[in-house]
């Protein structure tokens, strides 16, 4: 089953880490996902910019509106991702707690849907085959 775990960080517990530890904590994550991806169990990774970067889009009356980030008062913003492959929810878990992040933020895990199901269900018209899927 594929998972993804959204990394939410909280910036004032990562200033508050002493001078190196940060650096430390990256060069540790990096290489658990090295580990993780050579094991199959680490299917893609990313980092986000900063919240301040982020535009919200949204069409409300045949209007769109875009909103600056971030939205929303919280301590814990979206930092990334990981894609990871794992046999169940309690695998998924041990994963995510693995990562050094979920000590100064946290690490939400969501089951992947399969959207081709998806498609076969709501699709009225020919599915096309797309290289690489």
């Amino acid at each position: 089953m594929q998972f993804m775990l959204l990394v939410y960080t909280d910036d004032s517990l990562l200033d508050a880490l002493p001078d190196g530890e940060r650096d430390a904590m990256m060069r540790g994550c990096l290489s658990h996902a090295d580990d993780l991806r050579q094991d199959g169990r680490l299917l893609d990774s990313r980092m986000l910019a900063a919240p301040a970067t982020a535009k919200a889009v949204r069409m409300r009356h045949g209007r769109t509106q875009v909103t600056d980030g971030p939205f929303a008062e919280a301590k814990e913003m979206l930092g990334g991702f990981n894609l990871i492959e794992a046999k169940d929810m309690d695998e998924a878990i041990e994963i995510a707690a693995s990562f050094p992040w979920t000590r100064t933020g946290c690490a939400e895990i969501r089951p992947v849907q399969d959207i081709e199901a998806v498609r076969q269900r709501v699709a009225p018209f020919p599915i096309v085959k797309r290289s690489g899927s």
